[in-house]
């Protein structure tokens, strides 16, 4: 699929978790959270929130096809970038846990694909005039994951216990993972705003291997969180379908019992 607007990416973002609600494909988990995201961004391009509107909308295009490529390419043939196969890799595999989920797809599009979008968006020069753009997402970003973290709990009721034995009392696990990743996403675009043909594709190339390492530790972390996981994943709610629709549900109001 590929958007041509904000609209469409919304619009291929809901179709997606339709279609895992109906096959009960852990897909779904992150297709709700970007969704929800794009909503709010889509929400701030109408009511005047980002200096450039029009701008944001192509940023945002462009961002959203990123992810439809990725997701198609895996559907297809099993290719695309190697942080998104480390990511959809897992859809299947019943021991990884909803927030593990959400990270790996986090993690792809935010210290992969966001920096190429912005650089696409504004390439030379001009990316400096999105930077205040770019960082205005990061509330956005804070109210939707603050709230489809909420929902989490609801669903994983041990989820606590990855502050507890991860050493983050103080923050919440999206929260921290997105926006130490978006600060590193913006100095990489300003990176790729200034580069072109094979130089770019090796910086690309360097921060899909980074991505794909991160992945593979967010899927299987040492020390005292491997347990914590293992009892997070034992007390879940296994009904993919309901997970998916509650997680989709989340901006909606207070997550339900």
């Amino acid at each position: 699929m590929a958007a041509n607007n904000i609209d469409e990416v919304v619009d291929g973002l809901a179709g997606i978790v339709r279609d895992s609600v109906r096959d009960a494909d852990r897909a779904g988990y992150f297709a709700a959270l970007y969704r929800q995201v794009t909503v709010e961004v889509r929400r701030g391009i109408h009511t005047g929130l980002f200096d450039d509107g029009p701008r944001m909308d192509r940023f945002d295009t462009l961002f959203g096809n990123r992810y439809f490529d990725a997701y198609d390419a895996w559907r297809r043939d099993r290719t695309g970038p190697r942080c998104w196969r480390e990511a959809f890799g897992l859809l299947h595999d019943p021991d990884t846990i909803i927030v593990q989920h959400l990270m790996l797809g986090v993690n792809a599009h935010i210290n992969l694909d966001l920096a190429i979008s912005a650089a696409d968006t504004s390439p030379g020069e001009a990316i400096h005039a999105l930077k205040r753009d770019f960082l205005l997402i990061n509330d956005i970003l804070a109210r939707a994951v603050l709230a489809v973290q909420g929902a989490v709990g609801s669903v994983s009721p041990y989820l606590w216990l990855l502050d507890k034995f991860g050493g983050r009392t103080d923050e919440q696990i999206l929260d921290f993972s997105i926006r130490r990743s978006r600060q590193e996403a913006w100095d990489n675009a300003l990176l790729l705003a200034g580069q072109s043909g094979a130089r770019r594709e090796r910086t690309i190339d360097l921060l899909d291997a980074r991505a794909a390492l991160l992945a593979r530790l967010i899927a299987r972390p040492g020390g005292l969180v491997r347990p914590a996981i293992q009892l997070i994943q034992s007390t879940e709610n296994k009904d993919v379908s309901t997970v998916i629709e509650h997680l989709d549900r989340a901006l909606d109001g207070p997550p339900s019992p």
